[in-house]
């Protein structure tokens, strides 16, 4: 059944529900803006297409498992619909709906809603009873939603105790689907304030007609008969596509419809859905739980199957090809199949197709599935398997990325990821995961993680080689750890082994690839000397903590680092890029002016700064910039390197600034390198030579 009906005519005697395999809500700034865009601009002689709405009416027997519902089903002739498609615009309404209430209520703190009129015969009360909620008439009334979300979705209680205000909330779990609840309903908020400012009342209650009479839903009910996973998996929402984890989870609630009544009972079927679910519930709220900035869902899924299924070098798409093409396929599970036939080619192939065939051959041949066979059947026993192994690991990926809000986590390992995740893991995240899931005590997770600052150090800040070296071997090695068949000292015995490509014989680091790196940028042409150098910040940053360990007092947060350009002026050139003061004309009088950027990009001559500086500042003596500047006013305009970081701190000890010191704050700086990532130039003169001051 298709036809177009308004907000009206959709809300009478129906409960709406958004099923456990759908995704939250997920419209943000764009799409609010483009439906509110729509609303106001709309004349109110004419309707407006808001969009498909297919819905499926639930069975008795899940009616009667929904027991706060059941009296308007049973005492009303109400029914009860999951929407399978245009959840994220009927959600969008409702948040609408209970802002123009919200308005309404603030307007009038003083009146009852049967007191407030939105028109003659229309009050507060009827919209709340015809489109949010009815309350039973009982002793202890309780309210029943017309419209929600599954039992036991984050989402619903959200949407109950924070958007329509329903009191004795408790504690409320909060996920990045949350946050947008919460953001529409403050849009919708602050745009129902601007308009009752320029158009008065006559505006809002002009609009709230058009959104309930005008805007036009296209409402399809589909047959209890039809396969409504299929639908939900081809169908296409208005605003943001679905994500692959979403799609999965459709997928392999579908699956557990396909098995029969001897491979899954009821009971066994519903268990296996529960799980399915509750998975999906813990890794939603994982990847939401900084909701300022929350983890994309497919890195998660995408990084996921390397670690559980295989590693292929394919880039874009292809992981979520095979787990919903081969891994996850109900191909897999039908008991009649097709018969294989052979077809004539139209044409030859062209030779980049032949390539393609090739590249997929040989991923397939380099990483066989760990999991079972895609030949095989695949068992109800293999979706649990993976199933409980997401939902485990959605934890650890999640502490991976912010391991300052993990929950028990020992002090050292929050320092040693916290430092993976300032020089950037790379393609090490699903070993970390793995790592992280691993059994293995304390110390050896440790070992793990300190090896591999080590190896990304070492291979892509020092000798910067191609960021893809080694992947496949590391992401195999985070499956092969998973599955128990590769131990953590195992892995650090390749990562030892890999790393050691770039030692000499005698055991010195081959610092020929970093000199050839730096020369570049000591050029005529370049001229940013240290400067330029991408492992620059970490580097500091790292011999700033080194510092700070002994005093314990934290001058210098990363963040800081990470600005803009605009505003980042967290580095220091000690003696400046433009030397037109007297001091530094005297103290480098001896250096060629064709030379002296050696000695501003010089490492030694780099310092990190506690905060922002005033870049006129850069240009003052070694003797001003170690003291704190003030303004006419007597308002500090910076620190001084006296108290400012414990780098700065440590600099200021210097009584001049010279080519000298230069010198030998480079030569401390290469020492502590050598200390801090276990290594060992060739000689004296090899780290002189990296500082480039031999002009």
């Amino acid at each position: 059944m298709s036809e177009l009906t308004t907000l009206d005519k959709l809300f009478k005697d129906k409960i709406f529900r958004i099923p456990d395999y759908q995704r939250g809500y997920a419209w943000q700034k764009s799409q609010l803006k483009d439906f509110w865009e729509d609303l106001v601009n709309l004349p109110s002689s004419r309707s407006h297409y808001t969009g498909l709405l297919t819905l499926k009416e639930m069975k008795s027997e899940q009616v009667k498992e929904n027991q706060n519902e059941y009296w308007l089903i049973d005492d009303y002739s109400y029914k009860m619909y999951e929407v399978i498609d245009g959840q994220q615009r009927l959600t969008t309404t409702i948040i609408l709906i209970q802002s123009f209430i919200d308005f309404m209520r603030e307007k009038y703190p003083e009146k009852e809603d049967k007191d407030i009129f939105v028109s003659d015969t229309l009050n507060l009360s009827t919209i709340v009873e015809r489109f949010l909620y009815r309350t039973k008439p009982t002793k202890n009334e309780y309210r029943t939603y017309k419209f929600g979300y599954a039992i036991d979705n984050p989402s619903e209680e959200f949407l109950r105790y924070r958007i329509f205000k329903e009191p004795n909330a408790g504690t409320i779990t909060e996920t990045f689907y949350t946050l947008n609840l919460r953001n529409a309903n403050l849009y919708f908020k602050k745009q129902l304030e601007e308009l009752a400012a320029n158009e008065g009342m006559d505006g809002l209650l002009k609009l709230f007609r058009k959104l309930t009479k005008n805007f036009l839903f296209n409402e399809f009910i589909i047959k209890d008969e039809f396969d409504v996973f299929v639908a939900f998996e081809t169908m296409n929402n208005r605003g943001k596509k679905l994500s692959d984890l979403e799609l999965l989870k459709n997928r392999l609630i579908y699956l557990t419809t396909l098995y029969s009544s001897k491979e899954l009972d009821e009971a066994d079927r519903t268990s296996m859905r529960n799980d399915i679910n509750l998975a999906w519930k813990e890794a939603y709220h994982q990847l939401g739980r900084n909701e300022k900035r929350p983890l994309n869902d497919d890195d998660f899924l995408k990084a996921h199957w390397i670690m559980y299924f295989k590693y292929s070098r394919k880039r874009g798409n292809d992981y979520i090809k095979f787990l919903l093409d081969e891994q996850f396929s109900p191909q897999r599970i039908y008991e009649n199949t097709e018969r294989a036939v052979e077809l004539e080619d139209p044409e030859e192939q062209r030779e980049d197709e032949i390539n393609e065939a090739e590249d997929i051959q040989e991923s397939a041949d380099e990483t066989a599935l760990i999991n079972g066979s895609n030949n095989e059947r695949l068992s109800s026993s293999a979706i649990k398997d993976y199933v409980h192994s997401l939902k485990a690991s959605s934890v650890h990926w999640f502490n991976s990325h912010y391991p300052e809000f993990a929950t028990g986590m020992d002090p050292k390992e929050v320092k040693m990821l916290d430092r993976l995740n300032r020089i950037g893991m790379g393609y090490f995240r699903p070993l970390v995961m793995s790592i992280l899931k691993n059994e293995a005590v304390l110390e050896k997770r440790l070992e793990a993680f300190k090896s591999i600052e080590r190896f990304i150090f070492l291979v892509f800040r020092l000798d910067q080689v191609r960021r893809t070296y080694r992947d496949s071997e590391f992401y195999n090695a985070a499956r092969e750890l998973d599955q128990k068949k590769l131990t953590i000292d195992e892995i650090k015995e390749k990562l030892e082994y890999n790393a050691s490509y770039f030692f000499n014989e005698d055991g010195s680091i081959d610092e020929s690839y970093f000199y050839e790196l730096l020369k570049k940028k000591f050029s005529k042409n370049n001229q940013s000397g240290y400067y330029g150098w991408n492992g620059l910040r970490y580097f500091l940053y790292e011999y700033e903590s080194s510092l700070q360990d002994s005093s314990r007092q934290k001058k210098v947060d990363w963040n800081d680092l990470l600005k803009t350009l605009k505003d980042r002026i967290t580095i220091e050139h000690i003696f400046p890029q433009t030397p037109d003061n007297n001091y530094w004309q005297q103290n480098f009088r001896d250096i060629d002016s064709k030379d002296l950027y050696y000695y501003q990009g010089s490492l030694g001559n780099l310092l990190l700064l506690s905060g922002s500086i005033n870049s006129s500042l850069q240009n003052d003596s070694f003797q001003d910039k170690k003291k704190p500047k003030y303004d006419l006013d007597n308002n500090k305009i910076r620190n001084g390197y006296s108290d400012g970081s414990h780098s700065e701190i440590e600099v200021s000890a210097y009584q001049d600034w010279t080519p000298d010191a230069i010198r030998e704050r480079g030569m401390k700086l290469l020492n502590f390198m050598e200390k801090r990532w276990n290594i060992k130039f060739k000689d004296e003169e090899a780290k002189e030579r990296l500082l480039f001051l031999d002009i």
